[in-house]
């Protein structure tokens, strides 16, 4: 799976961000929802790890929201990474890049904030649930956990539905009908799982506040904390 996976971003990362905007019609709210549940300040010092990091586009909104903030991106594909790597060059030594499958991965340190986004829904229910586990372990109490992903439908009918408003409206966008079909192309390797069930596994994994605080269409944000003590 992560090989076939890392083949299908590897050939697409070149337009990859071109079609974001068209792709994710909910794009600015999303990622915003994201910034805004990272529980810092703006000129706190800490620790992120960006987990399926891709071309960089999260950590490059975390690197300027918060401009003490050192990251960590982790991703399957080298060809996203590099883009990663030139786009965010100026942050220096504020930013470390790993090339390795993130659900596979040991830490050797720990974080104050894991975040990821559109990356998790790619690994099988048993490894979201793993994943999870992982993330609770190495996160510094009182951390936090964001989740921007895909989401499934809650049963069968309100996927569909999702899934074909989600594409009608990347065409009133003006998506390029070949960066649909790339993007489709791709998701032939995803497994979404639905809010619900995820919501679950993180409480069962041990963290608290666990809620989905934004949701449109086949996007979501999760989030939880680790206990202070």
């Amino acid at each position: 799976m992560a090989h076939a996976v890392r083949q299908a971003f590897a050939a697409g990362a070149d337009s990859y961000d071109r079609a974001r905007r068209k792709l994710i019609p909910c794009f600015d709210d999303f990622y915003r929802t994201a910034l805004e549940l990272i529980p810092f300040e703006p000129d706190d010092r800490f620790e992120v790890l960006d987990l399926g990091a891709g071309t960089g586009i999260l950590s490059a909104m975390i690197a300027e929201a918060f401009p003490k903030a050192h990251l960590t991106l982790f991703d399957l594909t080298p060809e996203m990474l590099l883009i990663a790597r030139q786009r965010l060059k100026p942050l220096g030594k504020r930013v470390r890049f790993v090339t390795a499958d993130f659900a596979a991965a040991s830490q050797a340190k720990s974080y104050d904030a894991v975040v990821s986004a559109l990356a998790i829904h790619h690994l099988p229910d048993s490894g979201k649930r793993h994943l999870f586990g992982d993330v609770f372990k190495y996160l510094t109490p009182g951390g936090a956990f964001i989740n921007a992903d895909q989401v499934a439908g809650d049963n069968g009918v309100s996927d569909r539905h999702s899934r074909e408003a989600w594409i009608k409206r990347t065409r009133e966008l003006k998506i390029g009908e070949r960066d649909l079909a790339a993007a489709q192309e791709r998701m032939k390797q995803d497994l979404p799982a639905t809010v619900g069930q995820q919501l679950v596994w993180m409480r069962e994994a041990g963290f608290i506040d666990v809620a989905c605080s934004y949701r449109n269409l086949i996007f979501a944000v999760l989030s939880g904390s680790k206990p202070k003590v």
